[in-house]
This record gives structure tokens, C-alpha cells and sequence, in this order.
């Protein structure tokens, strides 16, 4: 036991005396920090002495203090690199507020050449998988071959979902390192492709991921903590100009969708009759701001889909689909899908849930997306708005909901033009009624003017009749009186001169008697005709046959005219339109018009035949009817002497005739002028060839007047 106690305590000086060896380190430690000390000193010393006004030269600066200028003047350098390339991306996101790209590769770039990248990557998430991708640096297109993207889902599988998902910058030192593959397996094909180092930085809005800033080191440079300090001010910098150019756009495309609508709206009052324009307005615009490939607007007329308007692309495919509609709705399943008020869209034509028919169409005209917005009035569909675009895809919601807008404006505008429409057929309906009005009040006054003026002539007339009654009967009866005087003068002595005196003034005064009662019968008949003009009307109105009152007419003016004259003839010719309605009129009124109409061309015929005295002129009067709608025309045509063209303006005046004196009184026609315009608001007009004929057109209205 002792013995075992003394070779341990043996052991023990040994072990000891070993520590005692390792003592000089501490001597050359002290030795150093002495030398560092003396150096110190003897700097000091000479630094004074430099001072000194008697210093005579200047000793050369050491090697560490030339290489501390080194590396200030590199760190000055590297600030002022990282300063201008800041500056530089500002002025990009300033110059190009709506282009994201070229600023985005523009940091890309900068990013390269100031972390001496093999590869740089910007990264946008679009969903689930990563949208807009830029990648720059001589290894990038070998690391896009090693790692697909369209392989590359955002999971936290691969170091740059990591970034993306937990918001957060992610450094890889040495892609070497057993527990970063373990962590990432992402990093194996990165590895192969040349890369050693890598880092991911996330972009940030609002405090929210949107994308990654990944750089890639061809050699082993892990990043300090200002390289990544600074990588998350470019990935700052990347997530504004993103940021800007969405403000951007969406304010462009604010303003853009803005200027449509109210062009549209321009449109839609400028053509308040024709929807036309608007369809065409709202097809154009539609694609315009969508990027479409073509646009229709489409209208459901009854049971039938008809195209409206749509945006040309090619002659041929263009004819397809003109030649496509109208198409019956029950051939159209799309019509099921929209009648509810909801917007279908296809995000692939090619796709099993597409009917047969779009499919075909998307095919001949070569689009493979559409988008469907009906156009609802109330709950009810009268349209739908289509549009296409080349490429399989859903359309974005605002997209949406533009085509909705224009549909909304659609529909105004058909609302707009159906409004229109009934207020002009309501106008024009109100400006008939205004003007039957018109004319009724006109045929009032003017049949109280006539009453009253029919009042004052029927009271002058009667006033008038009875002294022109004496007239006449006196003078018959002194005509008389002369005869019986010559008789009683017979038996009487006188000389012969005498008595011839006697007869020649007897004879005179017996032809002035004769003159006075010829002109008395005409004065009698006028005051006759004026009674029958001043009546106000006679019968009442009621549905007449026109065609049978003429015939009746005719009859009564031919027989009338064979008593008065037997040796009187001709030839009547009838050529009445069996379809002409029955019309309301005053049939004694419409007779006494037919009968001076008739009478007077029995006149004109037969005075042409005895003035030429041919015995081959045959005297010839032609009544026709026709129906011209709504109205009925009545024609009296004959052959005889015709009305000079002095006179033909004037034969509807009162008291105006062509006749000798004793044949006529001037008041036939005058009386059916207002006859037939004033009382039955239909027209009388005349055209005449002097020599050859005179025709009589009377145009009588169906409806009740």
C-alpha cells in the first residue's frame, strides 16, 4: 500500500513538471505584449519627434497600417456601389411606375454584379406555384435545367418556399453541409449545377410574403450580415416597384374601363333610337380592355338566339360564325347556364364540361377560353355578352365583373331604345289625336260660320223671294196684259202710223217683260240654291256602299237628263272596285255631290257635240272606284269640252260658272267642295284638257269623319 502511494505521488511530480514546460507560452505572450508595449513607446517617441521642429524626414508607413487603407478604401468603395445601385433602382421604379419587369431585372442584375452571383432569381407567387420568374448570371440557365420550375411547387420542401411561406430571409453557407440537404433537398441539384452558396430573401408587402430573391455563389462566400442586410433592401426595393406597378396599372386600367363605360355612355345617348351602335361600342371596348380575341354580343328574340355584334378577326371564320345564328335556344345549352343571371366562363374549350357546339366554334375560330355574362332585364334574360381569348385560363374577378358592367349598359340601352320607341308611337299617336282635334274644332267653326252665314242668306233669301216673286208674276201677267191690249187696239181707227208705233212699242216692252221674267227665274233659282246651301246638312251619318250610291247617281242623272232633253244620249261606263269598303258619310250629301259631278259632265259632253257637229263623236262619261287603303277614290270622267285653264282655279268658288246666263247658278260646285272637304274631310280635285275631257277625283276617308 505505501509502495502504491509513493508511485502515485511519483506520478503527480511528474505530471507537474510537464505543466512547468508548457510555462514559456506564457513568456512569449509576455514577451509580445512587452514588444507591443516597447513598439508602442517607441512609435509614440516618434510621432513626437515628427513633431519636433527639428524633425528632418518623414520614416514610410508600415505594412499593416497600408493595408488598413486598402481595406477602407475598398469598404468606401463597396458603400458607394451599393449607394448607386439603390439610387439607380429608385430612379428605374420612378421612371417606370407601370413596368415591374425591367426594374425587377434591372435589381436582378445589380444584385449579380455587386454579390459577385453565379445566378439570381426573382420569384412571384401566383397561388400555389410561382408566377412570374426572372433569373439572370452565366449559371442561371444551368440551374433552371437542374431544377424545372414548373417542378418547383411552394412547399417548404425547397428553400425558396421556405422563404416565401415563413416570411423570412433564409442563408445557406456551404451547400456541402450535410444538415442544409437534410433540411432542403432542393439544394442537390443546385449543388450540381455549380453552385456552393445561397441565399433567399423574401418580398415583402404589407408584412406578407409575395415572393423570393434567390442569389447563388459559385464558390464557397458565405454572406456577411451587411450583404444580407442589403439583399433584403433590393427585395424591398423588388416588392415596391411590384407593388407600384399594380397601383398602377389597376389605376390605368381604372381609368381605362372608366373612359369605356362613359364612351359607351356617349354612345347610348347619341343613338337613343338604334341599340346597334351600343352593341358594337360595348363588343369593342370588352375586348379591348380584357386582351380578348373576340367578343359578341348576342340577343334572345323569342325562341331564337340572334348575333348582334362582334369583333371581326378573319373573313372566313368571321362568315362561320355569322352563319351560326340565328340558332333556336334549345340548341344552345349555354342558355341554361346564363338564364339564371350568373356568369359562366370555360378556363379550356378543351375541356369535357364544354358542349359540342362551342367546342367545335372555339376550334374554327381559335380560342380556347370564354367567358359568358347575360344581359337581364329584371329577372328575365334578353342577351348574353361572350368573350374569348386564345390562351386556357380563367379570367380574373375584376375582369369580370367590367363584362357585367357592360352588360348593365346593354341592357339600359335596349331598355333605352324600347322606352324611345313608345314614346314616339305614343307621340305620334298624340299628335293624330292633336290633329283630328284640330280638324274637328276647324269643322266646328267653320259649320258654326256656315250656320250662321246659312242663317243670314236663308233670311236674305226669303226676304228676297218674296219681292222677286212679285216681279215675276207681275211681269208675266203684264206681258199678258200687253196682248189683251192689242187685242182691244184691233177694232180701234187709227192711222197706219199710229198703229205701227203701237205694235212696235207693245212688241218692245212684251220682249222687256220676257227678259224680266227669264232673269227672274234665274234670280229665283239662285235664291232656291242658296236656301239649299245654307242648311246645315241633312240625314245622318252612317256606313255607306259607295259603289252604290254612285251607280244610283248615275242612273238618276242619266234619266233625269233624257226628261228634260228627249233626244239626249250617252254612254255611261262603270268601273267599280268591289273590294272598296263601306265608309261613314252622309249619303243625301254624297248624292247631291255625284249628281252636280255627273250633271255637269252630261253638259260638258253634249255641248262638245253640238259644236263640232260630227256625227262620229260619241259622248262618253266613266265613273270609277278604288281602294287605296284608307281611303276610298272616287273618279268621274267625260269627254266633252274640257275647263279653259283661266278658269279652273276658280270653278269651286261661290257663284262662279262657265254657263250661259239662265243655264247655271255657279253654286254646284261650290257646294260639293264643302261638302266633300268640309264635311267629310276627304279632298275634290280636278284635271282637265280643254277640248279632250275633264275628270273629277273625289278621295273620301273609311273612317268616321
Amino acid at each position: 500500500m505505501a509502495e502504491r502511494g509513493r508511485k502515485a505521488k511519483k506520478r503527480a511530480m511528474a505530471t507537474k513538471r510537464k505543466k512547468a514546460a508548457l510555462k514559456p507560452k506564457k513568456s512569449i505572450k509576455s514577451k509580445s505584449i512587452k514588444s507591443k508595449s516597447t513598439v508602442s513607446k517607441s512609435t509614440v517617441s516618434k510621432s513626437l519627434a515628427s513633431k519636433s521642429p527639428t524633425s528632418k524626414s518623414i520614416k514610410p508607413a508600415s505594412s499593416k497600417s497600408k493595408s488598413e487603407n486598402a481595406r477602407l478604401k475598398s469598404e468606401l468603395r463597396t458603400a458607394r456601389d451599393r449607394q448607386a445601385a439603390s439610387a439607380e433602382v429608385m430612379r428605374l421604379i420612378s421612371a417606370s411606375p407601370g413596368d415591374a419587369d425591367q426594374t425587377l431585372r434591372r435589381i436582378a442584375e445589380i444584385t449579380e454584379r455587386l454579390f459577385d452571383a453565379s445566378s439570381v432569381t426573382l420569384l412571384i407567387a401566383d397561388g400555389e406555384r410561382w408566377g412570374q420568374t426572372i433569373r439572370v448570371g452565366a449559371g442561371s440557365e444551368r440551374i433552371t435545367t437542374a431544377i424545372p420550375l414548373a417542378h418547383v411547387a411552394i412547399t417548404l420542401q425547397f428553400m425558396p418556399g421556405t422563404v416565401y411561406l415563413e416570411n423570412r430571409q433564409v442563408h445557406v453557407a456551404d451547400l456541402d453541409d450535410p444538415a442544409a440537404i437534410a433540411r432542403w433537398p432542393g439544394v442537390t441539384p443546385a449543388r450540381a449545377a455549380g453552385s456552393r452558396t445561397m441565399s433567399g430573401t423574401p418580398l415583402r408587402r404589407e408584412g406578407g410574403s409575395i415572393g423570393a430573391l434567390i442569389v447563388h455563389r459559385a464558390r464557397l462566400a458565405p454572406f456577411t450580415e451587411d450583404e444580407l442586410a442589403l439583399l433584403q433592401s433590393f427585395a424591398d426595393q423588388a416588392a415596391i416597384a411590384i407593388e407600384n406597378a399594380r397601383l398602377f396599372n389597376e389605376t390605368r386600367e381604372a381609368l381605362e374601363r372608366q373612359t369605356a363605360t362613359a364612351d359607351i355612355l356617349k354612345v347610348i345617348a347619341s343613338s337613343p333610337s338604334d341599340v346597334q351602335p351600343v352593341f358594337e361600342a360595348i363588343a369593342a371596348s370588352s375586348n379591348r380592355l380584357i386582351g380578348g380575341f373576340s367578343t359578341a354580343v348576342l340577343r334572345f328574340v323569342g325562341e331564337d338566339l340572334h348575333l348582334a355584334a362582334f369583333t371581326p378577326i378573319d373573313p372566313r371564320t368571321d362568315a362561320a360564325l355569322k352563319g351560326a345564328f340565328p340558332a333556336p335556344l334549345s340548341e344552345f345549352p349555354l342558355f341554361r347556364a346564363v338564364r339564371g343571371g350568373e356568369t359562366q366562363q370555360f378556363s379550356d374549350t378543351e375541356s369535357e364540361d364544354v358542349p359540342p357546339q362551342q367546342r367545335a366554334l372555339a376550334r374554327l375560330r381559335g380560342y380556347r377560353s370564354m367567358l359568358f355574362t347575360p344581359l337581364m332585364n329584371g329577372d328575365k334574360p334578353i342577351g348574353m355578352i361572350s368573350v374569348t381569348r386564345k390562351d386556357p385560363g380563367t379570367f380574373a374577378a375584376h375582369y369580370v365583373q367590367l363584362v357585367r358592367t357592360f352588360a348593365d349598359q346593354a341592357v339600359i340601352a335596349i331598355e333605352n331604345v324600347r322606352l324611345f320607341d313608345e314614346v314616339q308611337d305614343r307621340t305620334r299617336k298624340l299628335a293624330a289625336s292633336l290633329d283630328e282635334l284640330r280638324t274637328a274644332q276647324d269643322r266646328l267653326i267653320q259649320t258654326e260660320k256656315l250656320a250662321s252665314l246659312g242663317q243670314l242668306t236663308a233670311g236674305i233669301a226669303h226676304e228676297i223671294k218674296n219681292p222677286l216673286n212679285f216681279v215675276n208674276n207681275f211681269s208675266a201677267l203684264s206681258a199678258e196684259l200687253i196682248d189683251e191690249l192689242n187685242d182691244v187696239l184691233k177694232p180701234a181707227a187709227l192711222d197706219g202710223k199710229v198703229r205701227e208705233e203701237i205694235d212696235e212699242l207693245t212688241q218692245m216692252l212684251k220682249g222687256n217683260l220676257e227678259k224680266v221674267v227669264q232673269h227672274g227665274k234665274r234670280a229665283d233659282s239662285i235664291v232656291k240654291n242658296m236656301l239649299l246651301h245654307s242648311r246645315e246638312g241633312s240625314g245622318e251619318q252612317r256606313s255607306v256602299d259607295i259603289n252604290a250610291i254612285l251607280d244610283e247617281s248615275l242612273n238618276l242623272a242619266y234619266h233625269g237628263a233624257r226628261a228634260e232633253k228627249p233626244g239626249f244620249n250617252i254612254t255611261l261606263q262603270r268601273d267599280f272596285d268591289a273590294g272598296v269598303a263601306a265608309i261613314d258619310a252622309f249619303p243625301q250629301e254624297i248624292t247631291r255631290v255625284f249628281l252636280n259631278l255627273i250633271t255637269n259632265g252630261f253638259y260638258a259632253a253634249a255641248k262638245r257635240k253640238s259644236q263640232t257637229g260630227d256625227s262620229g263623236f260619241e259622248p262618253v262619261l266613266r265613273a270609277t272606284t278604288r281602294s287605296i287603303g284608307h281611303a276610298v277614290e272616287i273618279r268621274i270622267r267625260d269627254n266633252g269640252t274640257g275647263i279653259p285653264a283661266d278658269v279652273k282655279d276658280k270653278i269651286f268658288n261661290p257663284f262662279f260658272t262657265t254657263k250661259p246666263a239662265g243655264e247655271g247658278t255657279g253654286l254646284g260646285l261650290s257646294m260639293s267642295h264643302d261638302i266633300i272637304v268640309k264635311q267629310h274631310g276627304g279632298s275634290i280635285d280636278v284635271t282637265t284638257e280643254p277640248g279632250q275631257f275633264t275628270e273629277f277625283t273625289v278621295v273620301l276617308p273609311i273612317g268616321k269623319t
